[in-house]
C-alpha cells in the first residue's frame, strides 16, 4: 500500500528540522532545484525555522539553486522567479534564509565547451557536464562557506524511495553518522547531510505540496502541472493505490541533454500544451547536435563522425577497433552549431511568451569566451563569430576585450584558404597549420617576445603533420605493424602517444565514435 503523511509525521519532521537547527552553530546550505524533493524541503525547513522565537533562529540557512544556463526555459523562469520571491519573503519575515542562484565559471559552461573547445555532446561514457555545470559550482560555494566557518551541514531532499541505489548509499552513511540525524559527505570533511524527508515516498512529497501553500507566495499547483506536463501520459495522481504511477519519474533537465536517445519530459511538456508549441524547436536543435541514430547508436554514425576532427584536442592520434576514434568538432562544425543556437534564440524571444522574449540561449559572456578561444588558442585568425553573430542578430558585436591579429583578418585567411586548396587540394590540414603558424609569429612578433615560440611552432606542425584521415590512419597501421614486431603482445586497444588533454585515453576508448 502507498503510504500517506499524516498529521502526525509531518509534525515529527517539523520538530526533527528544529531540533537539529538549534543543536549547534553550523550553517546550513540547503539544495533547491525547484523540483518536488528540494521544494519540500524548503519548504518545511521555512516552516520549523518560522515557528521558532527570532532569538533562536541564531544561524543563517543558505538556500542555493544551480542554474547551468540550459535549464529548460520554463523550468529556468520557474526557478529564477522562485528565489526572488523567497528572498523577498524572508526579509520581510525576518528570517535568516538567504536564497544563492549559482551558475558555473565562465569556462565550464556548455557553450563554451561545446562550441568554443569543440567537446563532442555529452554521452554516457563521456559525461564532461555534470561536473562543469552543477557539481562545482556547487563545491566552490561550499569552500567558501567552510573557509569562513569550518563546517557546514547540508540539507538536501535526497530519499530512500527514489532508487535501489540512493537507498543503498543513504543506508551506508547511516552507519557513519556523526550524531542522529546528521551523516557524513563523502566530498568534504567537516561537512554532513541532514535528510529531513528520506523516508518519504513520492505520494507524501505531493500531498505535503498540494495540501500546505508554499509559504514565499510560489505556486506549489504550478509545480505540479509542470511535473505533469512532462509526464508522457500527462498524469500525476496524488494518493493513489499501490503499482500506480505518480509524477516522481518526471525528470526536467536541461534541454540539450544528450545523455538519452530521447527527451521524454520535453517532449510531453510540448505535446501536453499547444501553448508550449514554441519549445519545439529547442527539441529539434537537441536532436541535431545529438546525432543519434534512429535506433539510438552513436557508434556507427557517420554524420557524428564527420562532424568531428580525427585528431585529439592536441593533434595526438588514438586507434581502437582498427580505426581513428574522432575526437573535437571541426571549425565548420562549431560555426554551424552557433550560427543555428543565435537563429533559435532569436526565434524563443519573437515566438514564445511574453515572459521569454529576454531569454539568452547564450550569453555575451560566452560569445566572447568563445570568441576568445577561437582566436587565441585554435588560432582561427579570420574571426568568424563577430560576422556570424552579425548576420544572425543584426547588430554589431560588442567586444573590448579581445586583442586581435593586426597582421592577418579575413582577407589574409581568404587567400591563404585558396591557395592551400589550389596548390595542394589533398592536404586538408595544411590551412591549419600555415594559418596556425603565421598567427603564433604575429602574436610573439606584437610583443616582441621569443618565449616558447619555438615550441609552439613545432607542436602546431606537429599537430597537423598529415595530409588527412586516410594518411593518418596509414601512419597508425605501419607503427602498429612495427609494434606488433617488437612485441608479438597487442592488446585491443593501442595509445601511440602518452601525452594527455582535455580527453582521457579512457574517454575515448569508451565511446567508440
Amino acid at each position: 500500500m502507498t503510504k500517506i503523511l499524516t498529521k502526525e509525521m509531518l509534525r515529527n519532521t517539523i520538530e526533527t528540522i528544529k531540533l537539529v537547527y538549534k543543536e549547534d552553530n553550523i550553517p546550513w546550505i540547503c539544495g533547491y532545484s525547484g523540483g518536488k524533493d528540494s521544494s519540500a524541503v524548503v519548504q518545511l525547513v521555512w516552516t520549523a525555522i518560522s515557528e521558532l522565537p527570532e532569538n533562536e533562529r541564531h544561524k543563517t540557512i543558505h538556500v542555493i539553486s544551480t542554474d547551468t544556463l540550459v535549464e529548460s526555459p520554463v523550468v529556468a523562469l520557474w526557478a529564477s522567479q522562485s528565489l526572488k520571491k523567497m528572498e523577498e519573503s524572508a526579509k520581510k519575515a525576518n528570517l535568516p534564509i538567504i536564497p544563492h542562484r549559482l551558475t558555473p565559471q565562465i569556462q565550464n559552461t556548455f557553450w563554451v565547451n561545446l562550441i568554443g573547445r569543440g567537446y563532442p555532446c555529452p554521452r554516457v561514457n563521456f559525461r564532461w557536464c555534470t561536473d562543469r555545470l552543477k557539481i562545482d559550482a556547487s563545491n566552490q560555494f561550499i569552500k567558501k562557506i567552510l573557509a569562513a566557518e569550518s563546517e557546514a551541514i547540508l540539507v538536501l531532499g535526497s530519499r530512500k524511495a527514489e532508487s535501489a541505489a540512493r537507498k543503498r548509499v543513504m543506508e551506508a552513511y547511516e552507519g557513519k553518522r556523526y550524531r542522529e540525524h546528521l551523516s557524513p559527505n563523502g566530498s568534504y570533511p567537516n561537512t554532513y547531510v541532514f535528510t529531513p524527508i528520506e523516508n518519504w515516498e513520492d505520494t507524501m512529497v505531493w500531498q505535503f505540496l498540494m495540501q500546505h501553500a508554499n509559504p514565499w507566495g510560489h505556486s506549489n499547483k504550478d509545480l505540479l502541472a509542470m511535473y505533469r506536463g512532462a509526464s508522457s501520459d500527462n498524469e500525476c495522481p496524488l494518493v493513489v493505490e499501490s503499482g500506480t504511477p505518480s509524477c516522481g519519474g518526471s525528470r526536467m533537465g536541461c534541454w540539450v541533454c544528450t545523455m538519452v536517445t530521447e527527451d521524454k519530459s520535453l517532449a510531453a511538456m510540448i505535446q501536453n500544451d499547444e501553448e508550449k508549441s514554441w519549445m519545439l524547436p529547442l527539441l529539434d536543435f537537441r536532436n541535431y547536435i545529438a546525432a543519434y541514430n534512429q535506433d539510438g547508436d552513436l557508434s556507427q554514425n557517420a554524420l557524428d563522425r564527420s562532424r568531428r576532427d580525427f585528431r585529439r584536442m592536441n593533434g595526438n592520434l588514438t586507434w581502437h577497433n582498427d580505426r581513428l576514434v574522432h575526437g573535437p568538432y571541426t571549425k565548420a562544425t562549431r560555426e554551424d552549431f552557433l550560427e543555428r543556437l543565435l537563429k533559435l534564440q532569436v526565434f524563443i524571444q519573437q515566438s514564445g511568451p511574453e515572459e521569454v522574449h529576454n531569454t539568452e540561449l547564450i550569453s555575451m559572456n560566452e560569445l566572447r569566451f568563445i570568441r576568445k578561444i577561437w582566436l587565441n588558442e585554435k588560432h582561427e585568425f579570420e574571426d568568424s563569430l563577430p560576422r556570424i553573430y552579425e548576420k544572425v542578430l543584426g547588430k554589431k558585436f560588442e567586444d573590448n576585450s579581445i586583442v586581435k591579429n593586426k597582421y592577418y583578418g579575413k582577407s589574409e585567411w581568404d587567400i591563404l584558404a585558396e591557395v592551400c586548396k589550389d596548390f595542394y587540394p589533398e592536404h586538408d590540414l595544411l590551412l591549419e597549420m600555415q594559418s596556425g603558424l603565421l598567427d603564433i609569429e604575429a602574436r610573439n612578433s606584437a610583443i616582441s617576445s621569443t618565449k616558447n615560440i619555438i615550441k609552439n611552432l613545432e607542436d602546431k606542425i606537429r599537430q597537423a603533420y598529415f595530409k588527412n584521415e586516410e594518411d593518418a590512419e596509414d601512419v597508425m597501421r605501419q607503427r602498429l605493424e612495427r609494434r606488433d614486431k617488437l612485441h608479438n603482445d597487442i592488446g585491443e586497444t593501442i595509445l601511440f602517444n602518452d601525452e594527455q588533454d582535455d580527453y582521457t585515453s579512457k574517454d575515448f576508448l569508451e565511446e567508440d565514435c
